[in-house]
């Protein structure tokens, strides 16, 4: 089974000072899911694959996340279009120089506003964190969503690492392979996203070296519902789109950066 991405390519080279903002060049990518039974998993019901992942002592975290297919560069500003609920979206990520000790482990602060039809309907801010080996943990988010008026109606999703049962995972590893797949979040009845590595691809601008990543995303809290994501090695994620259970999608227009 062949799928068609429109994969934004941002070379390392665009992520830029804050004077400077470089629209990404779109090209065509063909995603060949392999016949090991990649495109099967891509689009069944998944199953609550992976354990709870071993989690390292305190001090073999860092907020310093330099892992290649999700690098968090302090300053770094991310900027994603594309639809949500049947809206127009625009959704701001920015990487900040803030750190925050959560259950005895320092974490980057990220704050993300997702926007529907120019007004502000969500604001996140998610706390990540990378151990010795290199892998990046998600250690929570205060999430809530906006009213009309900007009132909040909902912090529903919000969880943080040691408080409740809560418990944090891994949101990216350091080596990802095909098959790969874990827990990235738990807080039970609230946060409980899973991932599974069905895709590593090269492409046509760089065809010797393996730079693009594609995961699918689910949570048995909404069962029916899979995600796609796709990752470019040096920047991150490039594209995010709903394949199962609705339609939306939120692509990378650009990277920017005032470091």
């Amino acid at each position: 089974m062949c799928r068609l991405y429109r994969l934004f390519h941002l070379p390392e080279e665009t992520i830029v000072n804050h004077t400077r903002i470089l629209t990404a060049t779109t090209i065509a990518l063909a995603v060949a899911l392999t016949a090991t039974g990649s495109a099967v998993a891509a689009h069944s019901s998944p199953s609550l694959e992976g354990a709870p992942p071993t989690r390292p002592p305190a001090t073999d975290f860092t907020a310093r996340v330099d892992n290649p297919w999700y690098p968090l560069r302090p300053g770094t500003r991310y900027l994603y279009r594309g639809t949500k609920d049947g809206q127009p979206s625009r959704d701001v990520l920015a990487v900040t120089h803030e750190t925050r000790v959560i259950d005895g482990v320092t974490c980057v602060v990220v704050r993300d506003r997702l926007y529907l039809r120019g007004r502000l309907g969500e604001r996140t801010t998610d706390y990540y964190t990378q151990d010795s080996r290199g892998n990046v943990w998600y250690f929570g988010e205060d999430t809530a969503e906006l009213d009309r008026n900007g009132h909040v109606r909902s912090t529903s999703g919000t969880w943080m690492a040691g408080l409740d049962g809560a418990q944090p995972g891994i949101y990216m590893p350091a080596h990802p392979r095909i098959g790969q797949s874990g827990r990235q979040e738990y807080y039970k009845g609230q946060a409980e996203d899973h991932f599974k590595v069905i895709g590593l691809f090269h492409t046509v601008t760089r065809p010797r070296t393996t730079n693009t990543l594609l995961t699918k995303e689910w949570t048995p809290l909404e069962p029916g519902i899979i995600d796609h994501k796709l990752y470019v090695r040096g920047i991150g994620t490039v594209l995010e789109q709903t394949e199962q259970g609705g339609s939306e999608r939120a692509e990378l227009i650009s990277v920017t950066t005032n470091a």
